[in-house]
């Protein structure tokens, strides 16, 4: 009989230098999956430096009138001036901070929020108890929330409590908030029924630890992974209420505010007032996108 022969194992191939790829699994190895995280970083964290030192690499201040209506880009006024004289440059940078500041906390508010309600209405719907009952009081709320237009919720809110970056922060928190609850609740629907939440049962774990060390940890990486899509929805919503002209009032240095002044100007061909805010706009939604597709991307390998 003969004697069978071992199988080798297959050896790594090189890629590039400083990468290694395993042929066995497909994985990437740590040098090429590290320098393409930290290169996926890079937008976002651009992003955070103009937020910060942005109002500081000005040349004009951004609220008073230095130069003449809608002036074309010049070595004076790099991105021109708008139809009140105000430099676009200065205040395309000086509203990095307010823009970015209002979506981050949009975001962070929603999700936070957003979780609690799913991990409680999705893991207690069906109780004959009064935590029950609240699973279902909530779950309802959500559902009220959501059939409601986002644009709608916020002009109501922002008419009644007034035009300030607080307000206008929490009522697009409160009307973003249905988007994260939804998907952390079907995520906790899920979860509840796996075998190792039921074994943790029944070994005797408080229902604290219960939700904290098992259900939470493996249903809140789907609504996680939805924050990009919460802050871009958040700097568009942002910047949709200004141009609407209910946003953070005049002469506030915010994106869509400029957009509502710059576009009678576009309409004639003078593009400049309206081309530089919206690219800010557009560049802010795609780093985030980057930034959390980074982290997935991460945790994935």
């Amino acid at each position: 009989m003969a004697l069978d022969t071992p199988t080798a194992l297959p050896e790594p191939t090189t890629t590039g230098a400083g990468s290694t790829r395993s042929t066995q699994d497909g994985r990437v190895g740590r040098p090429a999956g590290r320098t393409g995280f930290v290169l996926r970083l890079v937008p976002f964290a651009v992003l955070v430096v103009l937020a910060v030192v942005g109002p500081y690499l000005v040349n004009h201040p951004a609220t008073s009138v230095v130069g003449g209506q809608s002036e074309a880009p010049s070595g004076e006024f790099w991105f021109g001036t708008d139809a009140n004289g105000l430099d676009v440059y200065s205040r395309v940078m000086t509203a990095f901070r307010l823009d970015i500041v209002i979506a981050i906390c949009i975001t962070v508010i929603a999700t936070v929020v957003a979780i609690v309600i799913g991990l409680v209405s999705g893991m207690y719907q069906g109780d004959r108890t009064v935590l029950g009952f609240v699973a279902r009081l909530l779950g309802r709320a959500v559902d009220l929330v959501q059939s409601i237009p986002v644009m709608i919720a916020g002009l109501v809110i922002v008419s009644f409590f007034g035009r300030n970056a607080v307000v206008i922060t929490l009522a697009l928190a409160i009307v973003l908030i249905p988007f994260q609850a939804r998907l952390m609740r079907t995520e906790v629907l899920r979860t509840r029924s796996d075998g190792y939440v039921d074994a943790a049962r029944m070994s005797g774990e408080s229902e604290l630890r219960l939700l904290l060390g098992h259900v939470l940890p493996n249903s809140a990486r789907t609504t996680i992974e939805n924050t990009s899509t919460i802050f871009g929805m958040a700097i568009i919503f942002c910047a949709a209420l200004g141009f609407l002209g209910v946003g953070i009032p005049t002469p506030t240095a915010e994106w869509g505010t400029m957009l509502a002044a710059g576009a009678p100007d576009a309409a004639v061909g003078r593009w400049w007032p309206v081309l530089f805010p919206a690219a800010a706009l557009g560049l802010s939604v795609w780093s985030a996108s980057v930034l959390v597709a980074a982290f997935v991307g991460r945790s994935r390998v």
